[in-house]
């Protein structure tokens, strides 16, 4: 009988024990957590610290009780593995006890980004990553009397955490270094639009300013500008959870590779034979730039945790890839923004009736594209890009021009993108 690991139950933990399952019914799979909860969805957080969803909500694939059940888990959350021991294939537990495996799931997932110099000695923040963080929000909003908030990061997260203030009456400031909203994701015309229509609804935002430190109810900016706030949040990002392979005192020639995250292949394998990662943990293919990134979307995990389960089970199972997309709700607004917009080209702005499109052009094909009011579009056009960089098909079917008429999108655009036969 063969046996796996996985450390860490998010969403490429869950779809990985589901595919071992599914190719191995009689196999022993432990699961390492640091929670005895289930998979919890990192992008619901917002909405249960909001009050719009319920905790039951936050878990999409049911209790633990039921996956533990269903999928015949060993579940280890009072047990935190140390590191992994790739060369032995053994998991180092923090009493010291080891723990051999046929093969190991890293699938650590994503931390929020906590920068010491700006923390230390620091009154209450907020983070907002995990259940935790919501509960924690959540709570201290119901039983404080907030009057003000600063949320710190003009991110995707950011935008949600400031979105629980604005929905709650609360007077909210959004701050970022960068000179914009969403500024890995938004093109600066984009973005100034966006940032327009949020100073229209009430919230302040300071660009270009450095934060210097958190204080009791205080942010202290490097220009020496203070901002008083009853509740101040940090969102400014994540960072891959390497840790369990990167502190590994491993035999020369058997170290787990490592960049902003664990490195694999398509079989979302390591460089050593038997170790896998998946999930935010780690760096899969970027199809349009050859090259692996991390790449944090939900739907990205699950594929890779597929892949992985698949071929820890001893199956053959390949995840191509993917490409940057990030689509964000709030205060009844939608983004997107598809592809890598660090990529140069030549940018074409195109407007709807309720929408902005602007796209960036490298000679005649699609590198990325921000659309602004107009989410119906979004999985037709990506479905689109991922076609040509996998395939090298420029033309959009007939059926997808003519749902993207139907939306309201030009002819004009649509035949930019790859009607370019009719």
């Amino acid at each position: 009988m063969k046996s796996y690991a996985i450390i860490g139950f998010g969403c490429a933990g869950y779809h990985a024990a589901k595919a071992i399952r599914k190719n191995d019914p009689d196999g022993k799979i432990v699961v390492y957590s640091d929670t005895s909860d289930p998979p919890f969805n990192p992008m619901l957080s917002t909405y249960y610290a909001s009050d719009m969803l319920s905790l039951e909500g936050t878990f999409p694939f049911g209790s633990m009780d039921e996956i533990v059940k269903d999928l015949q888990l060993e579940l280890r959350s009072e047990t935190k593995a140390a590191h992994v021991d790739a060369a032995r294939r053994e998991i180092e537990l923090a009493d010291g006890k080891r723990e051999p495996f046929d093969s190991i799931l890293v699938a650590t997932g994503a931390s929020a980004i906590v920068p010491a110099s700006l923390t230390e000695n620091a009154g209450r923040y907020f983070l907002m990553r995990t259940l935790e963080d919501a509960q924690n929000l959540r709570n201290y909003i119901e039983k404080e009397n907030v009057k003000t908030a600063v949320v710190i990061g003009a991110s995707m997260a950011g935008i949600k955490t400031a979105e629980i203030f604005y929905r709650k009456g609360i007077p909210t400031t959004l701050i970022d270094g960068a000179s914009g909203l969403f500024p890995l994701a938004a093109y600066p015309d984009v973005a100034e639009m966006i940032q327009e229509k949020l100073n229209d609804l009430g919230i302040k935002q300071i660009y270009d300013a450095q934060v210097a430190a958190i204080r009791p109810n205080t942010v202290e900016l490097s220009d020496g500008r203070t901002l008083e706030a009853d509740c101040i949040c940090l969102c400014i990002g994540v960072h891959a959870n390497i840790q369990l392979v990167a502190n590994t005192k491993a035999v020369e020639g058997t170290e787990v590779k490592i960049g902003k995250g664990i490195i694999v292949d398509e079989q979302m394998q390591t460089n050593v034979p038997g170790i896998f990662a998946a999930g935010d943990c780690c760096e899969g293919k970027n199809l349009q730039t050859g090259e692996t990134s991390v790449i944090g979307l939900w739907a990205n995990a699950s594929a890779q945790g597929e892949c992985a389960g698949k071929n820890m089970a001893g199956k053959t199972a390949f995840y191509y890839g993917n490409i940057l997309h990030n689509i964000t709700h709030f205060m009844d607004m939608d983004f997107i923004s598809l592809g890598d917009i660090t990529l140069p080209g030549e940018h074409r702005c195109f407007a709807g009736k309720d929408f902005f499109v602007e796209v960036c052009m490298d000679a005649d094909q699609l590198n990325s594209m921000n659309i602004f009011g107009q989410y119906r579009i979004s999985g037709i056009l990506k479905s689109h890009l991922t076609k040509r960089l996998l395939h090298g098909d420029d033309n959009l079917t007939p059926a997808q021009k003519g749902m993207l008429l139907a939306e309201g999108l030009p002819a004009e655009l649509i035949n930019l993108l790859g009607d370019k036969k009719s």
